[in-house]
């Protein structure tokens, strides 16, 4: 028996319909190695060429590649037919994990737009840090991830959703805002005690990679917290001062409950990323749900 895969079928009949390697790439969510990879395995494995080398501007089919475009699509549309004949059997919900920053502050409105969309649609989440849900992944405990930190497993996918940025908070006492009102920014008060977060968010890698640009090499950190909300109390308190995402600290600043200081000249960017495993057969849901993030991340980041 032949070993073929239903994925490189389904990047094979992308490719063919979309005669572009970056489109198919594009809707099926894939890197386009990765889509020329699953193309060169399948014609290994059938010991024939599919699709004519050289040409340029768009993918042709050799007749050969004609030939299996056609049976290749026959068995997609079959596999098709067998999931939408499955009666009385419920669909495997959405499985996600998600870190903190977007688990209280994106993923609510990501969850209940899509659900009113798609109202069969169930979830199942797992929350932690960043590396956790990537691990989670990597084990095929959750299938999509939503996290603020980008490792180098090539095994997964990451796209970015959307760019927050890190700023500086302080309490909102006299002298504070004797210091706002100098003009000072957020580099000019790296010296003071730190509250952060555990070493493996998200947020805290984007701290960490700052603070090595901006030469403090022992920061005076007093406390590490796992929640942001935690964090921003304890700073209110006077407790120290502490580098969090904007997203996680915009209502607290609006209402006047904490200070932040930007940082100059520019901001301190960092990703957010919607994650999944690079040769997972991503279901139809799955597929919706990821192109909804993608669209819909920026929309809810600019009404907050």
């Amino acid at each position: 028996m032949l070993d073929i895969s239903i994925r490189q079928l389904e990047v094979f009949v992308a490719t063919a319909e979309y005669c572009s390697f970056t489109r198919a790439a594009e809707e099926l969510h894939l890197t386009q190695s990765t889509v020329s990879m699953h193309i060169r395995t399948l014609e290994e494995v059938l010991g024939t060429c599919l699709i004519e080398r050289g040409a340029r501007k768009k993918v042709i089919l050799t007749e050969e590649g004609k030939r299996v475009y056609s049976i290749a699509k026959d068995i997609l549309g079959r596999m098709d037919a067998l999931q939408e004949g499955r009666t009385g059997e419920r669909e495997e919900p959405l499985r996600i994990g998600t870190s903190t920053v977007p688990a209280q502050y994106l993923l609510p409105k990501l969850l209940s737009g899509f659900l009113k969309k798609h109202p069969s649609i169930r979830y199942i989440l797992r929350r932690g840090d960043s590396e956790q849900v990537l691990d989670c992944i990597g084990r095929g405990e959750v299938r999509i991830g939503l996290t603020g930190y980008k490792n180098g497993d090539r095994s997964l996918v990451f796209q970015e959703i959307a760019r927050d940025h890190l700023v500086l908070i302080t309490e909102n006492s006299k002298t504070f805002r004797a210091l706002q009102a100098e003009g000072k920014r957020g580099q000019d008060l790296l010296h003071l005690p730190m509250i952060a977060r555990e070493e493996s968010s998200g947020t805290q890698h984007a701290a960490d990679a700052f603070l090595r640009r901006a030469g403090v090499e022992t920061p005076q950190i007093v406390a590490r917290m796992d929640n942001p909300e935690s964090i921003k109390i304890s700073v209110a308190e006077g407790m120290g001062i502490s580098l969090i995402s904007d997203l996680a600290v915009s209502a607290e600043v609006r209402a006047g409950k904490l200070l932040a200081f930007p940082f100059a000249p520019e901001p301190e960017e960092r990703k957010l990323y919607i994650v999944w495993r690079k040769d997972d057969l991503l279901s139809s849901d799955e597929l919706k749900f990821i192109q909804y993030v993608r669209t819909q991340t920026s929309a809810i980041l600019l009404s907050e």
